[in-house]
């Protein structure tokens, strides 16, 4: 007879908590902190491309209200991620400087999931697209994701379907819907954005603003140009004509 499924079986919890591996020597406490809260957020990310999976489906079949749905869950999913960014603010410049060379050429800008993410929710500026092919052929995830609208494309078409403009949404409550999931798109964003922002602060406290990052990147320079992407342009400058 096989096992009952409990708490530990279910989630695979030896698997999970064996999946650790300080590399440095002798082993330093705090490399722990930084390899979870980076296990962490790619979990994060894999739920995020999970939900953004079903917010594209009900985008594309015109379902408005369960898009809003979904759109919530999302919102609620990356102000975790974001939040958990405050612990590595408990790391110090010299602590991390103990163990930093045990990493090799690993660096956050090498997360699939996360380049995913973005192509998903808008983000494919030529340039961008060109950054991201810079470095020999793209990864599967980021090839299928190219193929696939992303998320003002789909808005746009739920419009059109509705028959509908963007200035329309704002200038009457006659589609109350659409003008709440707009403005859900751009929290969204607004999330995003402050994930990078936060995300440029916690590596200019540990590294500094203009060392190098790990993996040969250059470190909180390079983050802090990421802060004037954009997702929802057309969207932004719709709002604002109505100020």
């Amino acid at each position: 007879m096989s096992e009952e499924l409990s708490y530990p079986t279910y989630l695979e919890l030896d698997g999970l908590l064996s999946l650790q591996h300080p590399r440095s020597q002798p082993e330093h406490p705090d490399e722990l902190l930084f390899i979870v809260v980076h296990q962490a957020s790619e979990l994060w990310f894999k739920l995020i491309l999970h939900e953004l999976d079903r917010l594209t489906a009900l985008l594309a079949a015109h379902d408005s209200m369960r898009s809003l749905e979904s759109l919530h869950r999302v919102n609620g999913i990356l102000g975790i991620v974001t939040a958990q960014l405050h612990a590595l603010d408990t790391l110090s410049p010299q602590r991390f400087a103990q163990f930093r060379r045990f990493l090799g050429t690993s660096s956050g800008s090498q997360s699939t999931q996360f380049r995913a993410i973005e192509l998903m929710s808008g983000l494919r500026a030529p340039d961008y697209l060109a950054y991201l092919t810079a470095n020999g052929p793209l990864d599967p995830l980021i090839q299928q994701t190219l193929q696939r609208p992303a998320l003002p494309e789909l808005f746009d078409g739920l419009l059109a379907a509705r028959g509908v403009t963007g200035e329309q949404i704002y200038a009457t409550d006659k589609h109350l819907d659409l003008r709440m999931l707009a403005e859900g798109l751009l929290a969204y964003e607004q999330a995003f954005g402050l994930w990078r922002f936060l995300h440029v602060q916690m590596v200019e406290r540990i590294i500094g603003p203009d060392t190098g990052g790990t993996g040969g990147s250059m470190g909180a320079k390079a983050l802090r140009a990421t802060l004037e992407n954009r997702f929802f342009n057309q969207l932004w400058s719709i709002r604002a004509k109505f100020f």
